[in-house]
């Protein structure tokens, strides 16, 4: 979005006071009319930087935008390094708290792991404390850590989490599929008495608090102690509960002897809004998690190094090591202002493999599903846009995203289907249906470039709501040849919207993104490759179906023209007059003679032939 003079009026004054400005590094403040600070930015360049917002041609994010439009004025601090600039911005923002600067806020409760009070005790995270007789381990800052940490004990342990009652339900009833699939341990079955199990659940409990090796130490005592008192059977269950702790350790993300001082730092965004998610390790054990909400999202890089600083100004705590989902352009500056105000090294990194990425893909999906909450879509939704974003070289998740097809029987009614994506999902009223009007034989790439004509003509015209959008990303049933040849055609239009081919293998299902020059491959990017598909299959079935239905109608007109008297033009005016085959069977004669122009003698005969079709 660019800006105005008519949105502010100051931009002459403020664009003649950048010009004179200095091109050392330092900080920039701006203030709306009321002299109140409304946002402060560092740059290496201060007069690079700041006219930057006031340039008329700059087109700017929907958060910059509105800043600038309520700039009056700017102060600035010049400083004789990045760094110093680096380090002021972020007192700065502490002291004063802009509104346009990212303000972290996250919702902390406490947390607590409950075992209950009866025969066959049940672990469960809860955030109350209730004086309900059972034993409560806590409170934990992290209700995260503490629902993870009951997960895995209970996975591990093979601990029953229905809602069944025991004794009380004990062999009544079929056992679950968790017996069957080897999740729950089936105290519904019988066959394990009131004493082993309240002794797992003690496993269970010393698990959470000690970790794998502890219980693996401790369960390894006692299974030598039953081999030694001839106690084979114990022995082997024993056995069997140490190994499923091991095998639980390699995949498990409660406890990693590897993390020891680790933030998991991933930024989540879709068209308009950006959240972050922190996963915290504190002595190889998963700590805490965090999730903040950050407005208006703004340039990627930008968001990720704006919440580190805002992030850990107020952090008195630094860890060792950060991860990161992304780059960013000053991470050598920050691991520098970071070690300054910890007094140890900081080390920033962006995992590549591994069970670290896999980790950042963790704080990923976090991050992920706390936006759903906020702008009511899945998390799902929002990976499937950043990953396509990402794999496309979209500047940002695409918010509309149009689909065109186009179907016919050898020549015969050509139609095109055109289906709309609002953030992932689709928006059927703004699906539209063509049909082909200037090309007489089969010719899919000139069929395609009138239906994108004729779409944005509209969109100029502004006579259909549902053209009046601009699309952020255009897809084509089709590959490398379609892309070329309508890419021109819409250009010419002075439409400069990303244009991608959908390309289809052998049986008809969804296998690569065409660009103009080759084909990018979404296998890597599940959720992404899930939601091409779904829009490819989606336009497929809208071409299709209007492509049938204008055949059935077509034959039918067809029918009506064997009749002596009856022509094409006569036969289009009773479809066009009476709509549909029911409404057409339902008129009178005096209706159909009127309605074609037609003689009585000639619409008695019609009406026999309508009632026998």
């Amino acid at each position: 979005m660019t800006i105005s003079e008519n949105e502010n009026p100051r931009l002459p004054y403020l664009r003649d006071k950048t010009s004179r400005l200095t091109t050392s590094p330092g900080c920039y403040i701006m203030k709306d009319k009321s002299g109140k600070i409304i946002y402060i930015g560092k740059a290496k360049n201060l007069r690079n930087r700041v006219s930057s917002y006031f340039r008329p041609w700059q087109d700017h994010l929907p958060k910059v935008w509105k800043m600038v439009s309520h700039v009056n004025d700017y102060d600035f601090i010049v400083t004789d390094t990045e760094f110093e600039a680096l380090v002021l911005e972020c007192s700065l923002i502490k002291q004063y708290t802009p509104k346009y600067n990212i303000l972290l806020k996250d919702d902390k409760g406490y947390s607590y792991i409950r075992i209950t009070d009866e025969p066959y005790p049940r672990i469960s995270a809860v955030l109350q404390k209730e004086d309900d007789g059972s034993r409560y381990i806590g409170p934990y800052t992290s209700s995260y850590a503490v629902k993870q940490a009951v997960e895995e004990a209970n996975r591990v342990f093979m601990l029953p989490t229905c809602r069944r009652k025991f004794p009380q339900e004990i062999g009544k009833g079929r056992p679950c599929l968790d017996r069957h699939i080897k999740k729950c341990m089936g105290v519904c079955a019988g066959g394990i008495s009131q004493e082993e199990y309240g002794e797992i659940v003690k496993q269970a409990v010393d698990y959470i608090k000690g970790g794998s090796q502890q219980s693996v130490e401790r369960l390894t005592e006692q299974m030598n102690a039953a081999a030694e008192v001839l106690d084979f059977e114990l022995a082997a269950r024993l056995r069997d509960r140490i190994n499923a702790i091991k095998k639980a350790a390699d995949g498990q993300k409660i406890i990693d002897e590897n993390m020891k001082d680790t933030d998991i730092i991933a930024v989540s965004q879709n068209s308009e809004k950006a959240c972050a998610s922190v996963i915290m390790y504190r002595g190889g054990r998963l700590f805490d998690k965090a999730d903040f909400f950050l407005g208006d999202k703004d340039t990627v890089s930008q968001m990720r190094e704006s919440f580190i600083t805002g992030y850990y100004s107020g952090k008195e705590s630094i860890p060792k090591e950060i991860l990161l989902d992304e780059e960013i352009e000053n991470a050598e500056l920050l691991e520098r202002w970071l070690r300054e105000k910890s007094g140890h090294a900081v080390h920033i990194s962006v995992p590549q493999r591994g069970h670290l990425l896999r980790l950042t893909t963790l704080a990923k999906n976090n991050a992920s599903e706390y936006l759903s909450i906020r702008v009511g879509r899945t998390g799902k939704e929002i990976v499937a846009l950043e990953e396509l974003a990402s794999a496309l070289g979209l500047p940002k998740p695409p918010h509309f995203i149009e689909c065109y097809d186009i179907s016919n029987l050898a020549s015969s009614d050509m139609v095109a289907g055109m289906v709309v994506f609002e953030n992932g999902r689709p928006c059927r009223k703004f699906y539209k249906h063509f049909s082909i009007k200037t090309v007489a034989e089969q010719n899919d790439y000139a069929c395609m470039a009138e239906v994108l004509e004729r779409r944005f003509r509209n969109y100029f015209e502004k006579t259909d709501e549902g053209f009046s959008t601009l699309p952020d990303l255009i897809f084509l049933d089709g590959g490398q040849g379609h892309v070329n040849t309508i890419t021109p055609v819409v250009r010419a239009m002075g439409i400069d919207v990303p244009i991608y081919g959908l390309v289809k293998d052998d049986k008809h299902r969804t296998r690569a993104v065409a660009t103009g020059g080759g084909e990018i491959s979404l296998t890597r990017s599940r959720a992404a490759f899930a939601l091409v598909t779904a829009i490819q299959d989606e336009v497929h079935r809208v071409a299709i179906t209007y492509q049938a239905k204008r055949h059935k109608k077509s034959t039918y007109r067809l029918e009506l023209t064997k009749v002596r008297g009856i022509g094409e033009k006569k036969a289009l005016k009773l479809l066009t007059e009476f709509k549909t085959k029911e409404r057409l069977r339902e008129a009178a004669v005096e209706q159909l003679m009127q309605a074609a122009g037609i003689s009585r003698e000639t619409a008695e005969e019609l009406k026999k032939v309508i009632e026998e079709i």
